[in-house]
């Protein structure tokens, strides 16, 4: 549950030291793929993973995903893969969670567990010297997890309770309101965290078999960075992993498509501003046209004050501070959403500027000049993406899962160059819905008081 879980901070030992390196980069700024080497390795008991040695410095990374996520939540039980990420490292084996997580402090290792809609990932971080022992307590964690009744209520008032204050939280109304009108009666259209209601409805079978089935080594996605050989990786990755079972149990998720707006919802919230997330159907990322979609999505609303929804909302007009717009491909599914945040009383016109850019956009497309600066940043700034371990074993992962090959990094920003103006038009024809969109409000938009029924959701 990193970045997500409601506990108070752990301090590790191995803080100081990781500290110390944090800013530790395996490659130079102007070519990630050439300083590095990847390997791909395989466990005497057939788990596969990628490898980038790097001895420089005693720390291991590790990066690990399970197919599943929240997706696999069954009916009712909403919040359930959330739920389990934050019970993981609560107690495994004979080890008590207050045992368990002295364990986690002594060996010095760091280990977090997270849900996303498609992926139950992980995290794993330890000084090579004390591998062993970290890697038993993942081990445990994975394969033993204790899910002890007093740990399972503690974890749930804590999600339950940051349920709570994302109530008042308008961007994450906006968010949670347009899946659910985005993606009627599909998984995706659920809140990955749940609610008070499914929450309480949880129970230790049911985390139990969550993990049974999801948790498994066909199912299972892994990249290793740092001061480990490839022999002992392939040690490791049993040592770790070698006990769960062989195949996963998921369940068949739909194919998914954001239904043709124009929809509308407004969520009325006593708030000086208006919240309002916009969006429609977008690209897989296998999609033959995703490069240059993402060219494309950096000209429209990714490249911030760069943007041309920026330049039109927020500079011309100052009717916003931020605007902005990304791809967000899932693997049954994919969208193109947008947010703005601006006052009540200049919704509707936010949301009209918006809409030009977008009619502009897929009429006449982005300059030779948008193109070239796009292209120019964004690969430019990828070596950024590869400076630290933690981030090239996140990297690596990712790659692997949507099936990019290992040679994705070296080719990746001749990806980019290689889009052309008539790709970015093509694809700004192809993708960008500006009488479509799907737009959830969450404040008190005064010039919004009367949506037209057909338009609402």
């Amino acid at each position: 549950m990193e970045n997500q879980k409601v506990i108070l901070n752990r301090q590790f030992a191995l803080g100081s030291l990781l500290l110390t390196f944090v800013f530790f980069a395996i490659v130079s700024i102007n070519g990630p793929a050439n300083a590095m080497k990847i390997k791909e390795v395989i466990s005497p008991g057939g788990i596969k993973a990628w490898l980038v040695e790097e001895h420089a410095i005693p720390v291991i990374s590790m990066h690990f995903a399970f197919r599943g996520g929240a997706s696999q939540d069954p009916d009712g039980r909403e919040g359930l893969a959330y739920f389990v990420s934050g019970m993981l490292d609560e107690g495994a084996g004979d080890l008590s969670s207050t045992e368990f997580q002295e364990q986690v402090e002594e060996v010095a290792v760091k280990i977090n567990f997270d849900a996303t809609r498609d992926f139950f990932t992980g995290s794993f971080k330890t000084l090579s010297e004390r591998r062993d022992k970290a890697v038993d307590l993942l081990r445990l964690a994975l394969t033993q997890p204790r899910f002890d009744e007093d740990a399972i209520d503690r974890i749930r008032g804590q999600i339950i309770t940051g349920l709570k204050f994302d109530l008042n939280d308008p961007n994450k109304i906006a968010a949670r309101e347009w899946f659910k009108l985005a993606f009627p009666s599909h998984p995706y259209s659920r809140a990955i965290k749940g609610n008070d209601e499914t929450l309480i409805s949880v129970t230790k079978a049911d985390l139990q078999d969550y993990v049974s089935k999801i948790f498994a080594r066909d199912n299972l996605t892994i990249a290793v960075v740092g001061d480990i050989t490839e022999d002992q990786l392939r040690q490791m990755l049993d040592r770790a992993f070698g006990d769960l079972p062989a195949s996963a149990r998921l369940s068949a998720v739909p194919e998914a498509n954001p239904p043709a707006g124009p929809k509308t919802k407004i969520i009325e919230m006593k708030v000086p501003q208006s919240v309002a997330q916009f969006g429609h159907n977008g690209l897989k990322r296998k999609d033959k046209d995703f490069t240059a979609a993402f060219v494309l999505n950096y000209i429209i609303g990714g490249g911030g004050f760069s943007s041309k929804l920026m330049e039109e909302v927020r500079e011309k007009r100052g009717l916003a501070y931020s605007v902005y717009s990304y791809l967000s491909p899932y693997l049954r599914g994919a969208a193109y959403i947008g947010g703005v945040a601006t006052e009540n009383k200049s919704v509707g016109q936010s949301l009209q500027v918006i809409r030009q850019v977008f009619s502009q956009m897929a009429k006449e497309g982005p300059s030779a000049e948008d193109l070239e600066s796009a292209k120019k940043y964004l690969t430019g700034s990828y070596a950024l993406r590869f400076d630290t371990s933690s981030k090239i074993a996140s990297q690596l992962m990712w790659i692997q899962i949507e099936d990019l090959g290992m040679d994705y990094i070296d080719k990746r920003n001749d990806l980019i160059e290689s889009v052309t103006l008539d790709d970015v038009r093509r694809v700004a024809s192809r993708l960008l819905k500006a009488d479509d969109l799907i737009i959830t409000i969450v404040g008190n938009p005064s010039d919004l008081k009367k949506v037209d029924k057909n338009q609402q959701g």
